[in-house]
């Protein structure tokens, strides 16, 4: 078969047939696209603006508080979780990745969350073991989104004395612990998750998606202990294992 001068082999015609599902891909696409749009423009004049009013509010208020005024400084604190809540949301809805603040020292990280999120009630530390290496920069962005949900709930719910973070560098494997030794989660709660909340159940998926292993053990009352694993192949960028 000839086209314009030029033989053909005949199955070159068999795109013809594949047209129609490529453009009902694109149409399905354009409209995905236009949805997410359409939600990401509702979040941002509403959701983000209230946060942005609230951060406004609050720094009024920090403003005309007097400055040995010891629970200012909490209130700062605050203002500064409320601040990183913000730029989240900012980055999400812009279809950015939301990377952690500050260094690629992860330890030095989750110091700098758990200051911010403990009380007097609380005894915070972290533990490091190994040299501190460099995770890949995809694989540093779930590590720190499971740690900091495992950090947070503790703090939320666990209604514990004591509450730390273990990281380990090891010879053939990176090793995150988030532990503390509150009133423990419900063994269903630990399985699928709670009601209505993405927590547990977005750190596993997050987990699966890493090729790491994650485990939950927990007991009414002895305090939970979140574990993630990774194999060093998956974990560091290549030569720096």
């Amino acid at each position: 078969m000839r086209l314009d001068g030029l033989s053909l082999p005949f199955r070159s015609f068999s795109l013809f047939g594949l047209w129609p599902v490529t453009w009902e891909m694109q149409i399905r696409h354009e409209e995905r696209q236009a949805e997410r749009e359409r939600i990401a423009q509702d979040l941002h004049d509403t959701v983000l603006q209230d946060f942005y009013s609230v951060s406004l509010q609050l720094q009024t208020v920090l403003d005309q508080l007097p400055a040995n005024l010891p629970s200012k400084l909490r209130l700062f604190r605050i203002l500064e979780i409320l601040g990183g809540i913000t730029e989240g949301v900012r980055r999400a809805l812009r279809g950015l990745p939301s990377p952690p603040a500050g260094s690629d020292d992860l330890p030095q990280e989750f110091s700098r969350i758990g200051q911010q999120l403990s009380t007097e009630r609380t005894d915070f530390r972290v533990i490091t073991s190994g040299s501190i290496r460099q995770l890949h920069p995809l694989v540093r962005e779930d590590v720190y989104r499971i740690g900091r949900e495992a950090l947070v709930n503790a703090f939320r719910h666990a209604q514990a004395a004591h509450i730390e973070v273990d990281f380990e560098y090891g010879a053939r494997r990176f090793r995150l612990v988030v532990r503390d030794d509150g009133c423990g989660i419900d063994p269903e709660v630990a399985h699928g998750g709670r009601e209505g909340h993405l927590g547990l159940r977005g750190m596993r998926e997050r987990a699966e998606r890493l090729g790491a292993k994650l485990q939950v053990r927990s007991r009414a009352g002895a305090g939970t202990e979140i574990e993630l694993l990774l194999p060093n192949h998956i974990a560091f960028e290549s030569g720096n294992k």
